[in-house]
């Protein structure tokens, strides 16, 4: 097979599937497939049916409606990193044995797996005694081992705090990519799935809303809720279109044409945040510390954002 052609062959496709939990139905007639290579992000707010898409692709629920085909072997991790109380190595070597890894090959492949998460100094500690951010490494590394052709993770940085989830993040993002695997990865938070994914699916109210690359996606987002669901907070209407923007969009500028009252300002690291009431909508954008006040009046201009289609036209257009 050629690379171009392995590049592009499909190891998981899902057409029309439909998913349902305590007779709800939670995922509405998705399609998608993966492929050998990629490294995908599944996107989506709480409860909006991510981890039960990522069962039913693994098989551990059956979708009450749709097709789901799978070319080789599967792996999933699930979102709690269980750990038998037993030996780091030896969590990684039973995952072997279960599936099927002459004894003999176990450890060094145990060991390759943890030395790729940047655990395999914890290969001799009991599992009781990791912390968080160790627990999640042995964790994904159980799931490396087994060398599975179609990867699946469920926010496999849940629960960790800031410092600990950026460096698992930063060896994650080696570890994950292969060019032998497909690999999908559940995510809640949006710099998580910028950090790591080829390609994002982004997942609302049980339904695909969007695919494609998150440069692509931020550019473009392909509908409003997309946009609002990726930080597209700010909102101008008029003209008989809403303009949709993120802080960056927006800046204070003394000569911009649109003025605006200050609502609210909210420190941050590294300048406050700033909401923004105008005539035709609400802007939010970030300036140096200390900022204007809540309440002063000040001018903006905004430089990009995307526009879609109203339901009612305005009367007066916004010009920015």
């Amino acid at each position: 097979m050629t690379g171009a052609a392995s590049g592009n062959r499909v190891l998981l496709r899902c057409q029309n599937v439909s998913v349902r939990r305590d007779h709800r139905e939670v995922v509405h007639d998705v399609s998608l497939a993966l492929r050998v290579g990629e490294l995908v992000g599944l996107l989506g707010p709480n409860g909006a049916g991510k981890s039960t898409l990522l069962d039913a692709l693994g098989g551990a629920v059956s979708p009450a409606q749709g097709r789901i085909e799978r070319h080789g072997r599967v792996a999933i991790a699930l979102q709690s990193p269980d750990l038998a109380r037993r030996s780091v190595l030896a969590n990684v070597t039973l995952a072997l044995a279960w599936w099927g890894v002459p004894r003999a090959q176990r450890a060094h492949r145990a060991l390759q797996a943890l030395a790729t998460m940047g655990a395999e100094h914890l290969a001799q500690r009991a599992a009781g005694t990791l912390s968080g951010g160790e627990r999640r490494r042995v964790h994904i590394a159980r799931a490396l081992a087994v060398g599975p052709d179609i990867l699946l993770l469920d926010e496999p940085f849940a629960g960790l705090d800031a410092e600990t989830r950026a460096h698992l993040l930063e060896d994650a993002v080696s570890a994950l990519r292969s060019s032998a695997r497909a690999t999908l990865v559940v995510v809640h938070d949006r710099a998580e799935a910028w950090a790591l994914a080829d390609r994002l699916l982004i997942l609302l109210d049980g339904r695909l809303a969007a695919s494609g690359s998150p440069r692509e996606l931020l550019e473009h987002p392909p509908s409003e809720s997309v946009a609002r669901f990726l930080g597209f907070d700010g909102s101008l209407t008029g003209d008989g279109e809403t303009l949709l923007t993120r802080p960056r969009h927006v800046s204070l500028d003394p000569d911009g044409p649109l003025g605006a009252r200050v609502v609210r300002s909210i420190p941050l690291e590294d300048g406050a945040r700033l909401e923004l009431e105008l005539d035709h909508g609400r802007l939010y954008t970030v300036a140096p510390i200390p900022g204007p006040r809540a309440g002063e009046l000040v001018r903006v201009r905004v430089h990009g954002g995307v526009r879609f289609p109203t339901s009612a036209s305005e009367v007066s257009p916004v010009q920015v």
